[in-house]
């Protein structure tokens, strides 16, 4: 009997159950954050001290618009780690490095840790390279292609506690409209304070040894592998030509010394600017460096255009949403529901269970609204006033939420949309196995929750 058949088979009755779960009974994710609207209105009109009804609708539409500024930074976040991931030279590297993979246990090992230091990194970043690696390596052997496409998403569930992290990134950005711990307590939260804390690292660091194990517990047998060989890519051409292509102005469009002249006033000025005020991180350096980035690995400017324009056809659904979750977010705070909910927490909370008790409703908030900036908006109005009255470590009940939303999209289909859509894969097929990934990661943070923060 050979070692593949020793694997156990992969729990079709469980997996299918949850399928069904989520095709049946899970709208659209802006029905969700419509119905959210509603029923956060409902409740401020009788629950909230100020929740009359002309205090409602006026903060309502207040909140749809000071959300605006934030929405536009997490769209960038997605769309330059697009089109990062699609440059020429990204492309290349991770050709050579998938082809180190000799056998379907290697192949998915590898690529779960690409996509996490991936995600870790930028987490649009993260979700292009997940499909785009299960491709590359699909192509190269015979595997299981959702065994493989859901090793590559689940690396993506670092990616709320990384450098992209909207919950870190919002609170070490000064003035953000996100920035609930800075208006709740004056001050600015520093990204160190949040990412590189024990408890991340710590909870992190067994995410990445466990998972990949798991999934070569759960591989597919012989017999069971569903292999995808993907259809040959159409050639893309260097630039989009319009008229003469000899024309000076096309000419100019394929003239790469543009962005290196970006990329070089790019890199003056991180180096002024870390070299006299100190190293910082928030939202707007990470979307500078990976915009700066992708322009200067592009080469032509036409290029980075190009991949641009494809990065938007995933961003969408995220448009339509944000506005509707700052509209949430203006009735909680307005109302005085915040205030009330927190109240709440603090009735079951001490301050040493609050980051768990945060972590346990993220992960049902998150279900309802799949977005890491918009889920914010909705929880940090709350259990940020509760650590303060509670005296719990305000950074890390803010990190509990952030890794209640790691976990949950390993079931919360919305952003794994993006991923089977590149890839070619039916999502049914990946979620039954994210689902392993749910369960373990789960069990990891609502541990460190309890013994690290």
């Amino acid at each position: 009997m050979t070692t593949t058949r020793e694997m156990p088979p992969r729990p079709r009755g469980f997996v299918a159950m949850s399928v069904n779960i989520f095709e049946r009974w899970m709208p659209d994710p802006f029905v969700i954050a419509i119905a959210l609207t509603l029923v956060t209105g409902v409740a401020a009109l009788l629950l909230a001290p100020k929740g009359t009804p002309d205090v409602i609708i006026a903060s309502w539409y207040k909140g749809i618009f000071d959300i605006l500024a934030f929405a536009f930074q997490m769209i960038l976040i997605l769309a330059t780690g697009h089109a990062l991931a699609n440059a020429p030279i990204v492309k290349r590297g991770i050709r050579a490095i998938v082809s180190v993979a000799k056998t379907p246990n290697q192949a998915v090992v590898l690529t779960f840790l690409i996509c996490a230091c991936a995600s870790f990194l930028n987490w649009g970043f993260g979700l292009v390279i997940a499909a785009m690696l299960s491709r590359e390596v699909a192509s190269r052997m015979r595997i299981d292609f959702g065994w493989l496409v859901a090793a590559a998403y689940s690396g993506w569930v670092v990616w709320a506690t990384g450098f992209s992290s909207s919950i870190a990134l919002t609170q070490a950005s000064k003035g953000n409209a996100l920035n609930i711990i800075e208006k709740v307590t004056g001050k600015v939260t520093p990204f160190a304070d949040m990412v590189f804390q024990p408890y991340n690292l710590v909870a992190t660091a067994l995410i990445v040894i466990t998972v990949p194990i798991a999934f070569i517990l759960i591989r597919p047998r012989d017999e069971d592998v569903v292999a995808f060989q993907p259809e040959p890519e159409a050639p893309q051409s260097a630039a989009i030509l319009r008229g003469d292509p000899n024309a000076p102005a096309r000419r100019a469009d394929n003239w790469p010394i543009w962005s290196w002249l970006l990329l070089a006033a790019a890199v003056a000025y991180l180096a002024f600017t870390w070299s006299t005020k100190g190293v910082t991180i928030d939202v707007n350096t990470i979307i500078f460096i990976f915009l700066m980035l992708g322009i200067g690995l592009h080469g032509a400017p036409i290029n980075y255009v190009t991949a641009m324009n494809n990065a938007a056809k995933q961003i969408g659904s995220l448009v339509l949403q944000y506005p509707l979750y700052g509209g949430i977010m203006g009735i909680i705070t307005a109302t005085g529901l915040a205030g009330v909910i927190s109240n709440w927490f603090v009735a079951i909370a001490n301050a040493h269970t609050l980051p768990f008790w945060s972590y346990v409703c993220s992960l049902f908030i998150t279900f309802l609204v799949p977005s890491g900036g918009g889920h914010w908006a909705v929880q940090g109005p709350f259990v940020v006033p509760a650590a303060v009255q509670l005296g719990a470590s305000v950074p890390a009940t803010a990190m509990a939420v952030a890794a209640g939303e790691n976990v949950a999209y390993m079931l919360q289909p919305f952003f794994a949309l993006p991923v089977v859509a590149i890839a070619g894969i039916g999502i049914q097929r990946v979620m039954g196995y994210t689902v392993v990934t749910f369960m373990i990661t789960g069990v990891i943070w609502a541990a460190a929750t309890l013994l690290l923060m």
